[in-house]
C-alpha cells in the first residue's frame, strides 16, 4: 500500500500519519541498534527541556526520533502521530467519539503542539500540530517510515471513531480471509493509492500473513503498529537477531510487499516493508 502524504498548504492533511517516534530505557543503545539496521544519523539530542528527544536521519532528512523514558513504568513502545491543523480541536473529538488523552495536547516550544490520546480500546496515537517542525522529510523509501494499522478487537466500534475523529473513508479488503479495513484521508477516493493506515484484527498480523507466523499473543491489547521500508527484509531479519533483537514475524510475502515483525534489543515492537 502506498504511504500517500496529502500536502495541505505546507503540511499534513489531518489524520495522515507525520511522525513516529520511541521511547525507550536507553536512547544510546537505542541509536546503535536503528544506526546500524536503517543507516540512521543521529542530532546530539535536546535539552532537558524537552526531554532529551533525538531524532533520527535518512539520507540528511528527519525520519523519526529517540527519546529516554522518563519512568521506568512507562511501556518501551514506537508511536505513531496523527496530522492536525488545531490539536486541541481534535482532542476535543476523540473525547466525544469515545476515546480519551493520556497526555494534554502542550506546545513543544517553537516546534508544534502534541499530545497523545487513546482509542475507545486503548490504542494510543499522538496528534501533532505543526509548528517549526513538519515531520517526516522522507517516507515511503528505505530506512523511512511507510506504513501503519491499528490492532483492534471490536472494529464496529473502532472503526467509527475514526472515520468519526478524522474524517476518513474507509475501505474493506478480505484477503485470505482476513478482515482488514484501509483508510483514506477525507476527501480522496477510499483505496490502496490513497490509504494512509488501515485497521486489522487482533487476530493476526496483517492480509496474507499465515497463521502459523503471527506474532500477536492472544492477550496482547489494542495498539498501533508502525513500519518502516527496507530495501531486503530478510537482511533486515538477520540485522535485528545480530543486534541482539527479536523476529516476532519472519519476512512473509503479501500483495502490497515482504513484511516482517522485529522487536528490538530493549523491547520496542515495529515492522518493515519491502516493496
Amino acid at each position: 500500500m502506498d504511504y500517500a502524504e496529502r500536502n495541505t498548504g505546507g503540511g499534513y492533511a489531518e489524520g495522515v500519519p507525520c511522525w513516529a517516534d520511541a521511547m525507550l530505557p536507553d536512547v544510546e543503545g537505542g541509536k546503535r541498534f536503528y544506526g546500524e539496521l536503517f543507516g540512521w544519523t543521529f542530532d546530539t539530542g535536546s535539552g532537558p527541556e524537552y526531554g532529551h528527544y533525538t531524532q533520527a536521519y535518512s539520507d540528511g532528512l528527519p525520519v523519526a526520533a529517540l527519546a529516554p523514558k522518563s519512568d521506568g513504568r512507562m511501556p518501551t513502545v514506537w508511536t505513531v502521530y496523527l496530522a492536525s491543523p488545531d490539536a486541541a480541536a481534535l482532542a476535543g473529538r476523540i473525547r466525544g467519539a469515545g476515546g480519551s488523552m493520556i497526555t494534554e495536547v502542550m506546545p513543544v516550544g517553537p516546534f508544534g503542539s502534541m499530545g497523545l490520546a487513546a482509542d475507545p480500546e486503548g490504542a494510543v496515537f499522538g496528534l501533532w500540530q505543526a509548528g517549526t517542525h513538519q515531520g517526516f522529510g522522507k517516507q515511503g523509501k528505505p530506512g523511512s517510515y511507510c506504513w501503519t494499522e491499528v490492532y483492534s478487537r471490536d472494529k464496529d466500534l473502532v472503526d467509527p471513531f475514526y472515520e468519526h475523529v478524522f474524517g476518513y473513508g474507509g475501505l474493506d479488503l478480505h484477503l485470505d480471509g482476513e478482515d482488514f479495513r484501509i483508510w483514506s484521508p477525507a476527501g480522496t477516493e477510499p483505496g490502496p493509492d490513497t490509504a494512509i493506515g488501515g485497521r486489522s484484527l487482533l487476530a493476526g498480523l496483517s492480509p496474507a500473513v499465515p497463521v502459523s507466523d503471527r506474532y500477536v499473543p492472544a492477550r496482547m491489547p489494542a495498539h498501533f503498529l508502525v513500519y518502516f521500508n527496507v530495501a531486503d527484509a530478510d537482511a533486515s531479519a538477520a540485522a535485528v537477531t545480530r543486534l541482539g533483537g527479536r523476529v516476532r514475524t519472519p519476512p512473509a510475502d503479501t500483495p502490497y510487499g515482504r513484511i516482517a515483525v522485529f522487536t528490538d534489543n530493549q523491547g520496542a515492537t515495529f515492522a518493515v516493508l519491502q516493496g
